[in-house]
């Protein structure tokens, strides 16, 4: 039986034939070479599907889905693939430096008890272009234990930034195929439960920004805040923690009422969003204003609503 790896990656993809080639290109391109690459196409098109048959590394290995849409059942089918010491994470429109695996993996072998480690990473845009960072939250360089860094939002993970040990990844349970929208997230945050992590202060990656990612689906997004955050109260023992969780669900869950009825989706739907906030908002003063201008915009006609209000909500990422 061949020798394991150390390194497996992780790469879904769904069409994206362009941007593919490039994230290909930058793993093929490491100055660590003990890889494997491990593509989970979810039913892409003959352009991808071309491609894809004609990559001749015997380093790369390809899984073959019938399209689903969900993001993490796609990354898990790679999981359960790969034979690496360590899992790196890489989406098909972004890319990385080249020695990209050769530091993390460096970095993580000189702290063993800190099974999983990112990076900083920059962002460019669709021609590849380094984007400005103006307006984007600076990134901290945070290490150790991050959980309440993470809930907060305070720790930027990107996901082509993660290395971690493939035996702390199944620990913990993989992706959660029913956590739609912040998947990655809750896995870096079972991860947090489990290990401190190490982070090293460079952009090694960089992730690309266009139209078509992702997370543009604001409502989608939203729905996806407020499981992660139920779902978390329910895994973290400290009571502090367990606040945040409680107080973010709460907050994001208005928020999620909010756009609801800028939607004009049914007064129900958003009531029963309301009702889901005040189970740990209705102490906050802020909540009740909040929550009563939202409740008078959804039994206003659609536009008359969306002139009350004033502010656009922003997501938490």
């Amino acid at each position: 039986m061949p020798t394991p790896p150390l390194v497996s990656v992780i790469l879904p993809t769904f069409n994206r034939a362009g941007y593919l080639r490039l994230a290909v290109d930058s793993v093929v391109g490491q100055t660590l070479e003990d890889w494997e690459l491990i593509i989970a196409d979810d039913g892409s098109a003959e352009e991808t599907l071309l491609y894809l048959r004609g990559l001749k590394d015997p380093r790369v290995r390809i899984v073959w889905l019938r399209h689903s849409g969900n993001l993490s059942a796609v990354r898990n089918a790679a999981i359960f693939e790969a034979r690496g010491t360590y899992l790196a994470f890489l989406d098909s429109d972004d890319v990385w430096m080249s020695r990209k695996l050769e530091a993390q993996v460096a970095a993580m072998q000189l702290s063993p008890r800190r099974r999983w480690s990112y990076t900083f990473n920059s962002r460019i845009d669709e021609l590849g272009s380094l984007l400005s960072d103006e307006g984007v939250t600076p990134f901290r360089f945070l290490e150790g234990d991050i959980t309440e860094a993470l809930l907060t939002v305070e720790a930027a993970l990107a996901t082509p930034t993660v290395v971690a040990e493939r035996s702390l990844v199944l620990e913990v349970g993989v992706f959660d195929v029913d956590q739609l929208f912040g998947e990655d997230y809750d896995l870096w945050l079972r991860l947090s439960l489990r290990s401190p992590v190490t982070v090293l202060p460079e952009s090694l990656a960089s992730v690309r920004v266009h139209t078509d990612n992702y997370s543009q689906d604001r409502l989608g997004a939203y729905r996806g805040w407020v499981r992660l955050y139920d779902k978390m109260a329910n895994l973290v023992g400290d009571p502090k923690l367990q606040g945040i969780c409680r107080r973010l669900q709460s907050e994001n869950a208005l928020t999620l009422a909010g756009l609801y009825v800028d939607r004009g989706a049914p007064v129900g739907v958003t009531w029963r969003t309301l009702f889901a906030s005040s189970r740990h908002g209705w102490a906050s003063r802020h909540w009740w204003s909040r929550a009563t201008k939202t409740a008078v915009r959804s039994l206003l006609p659609t536009r008359v609503g969306l002139a009350l209000r004033r502010h656009p909500t922003q997501p938490l990422r």
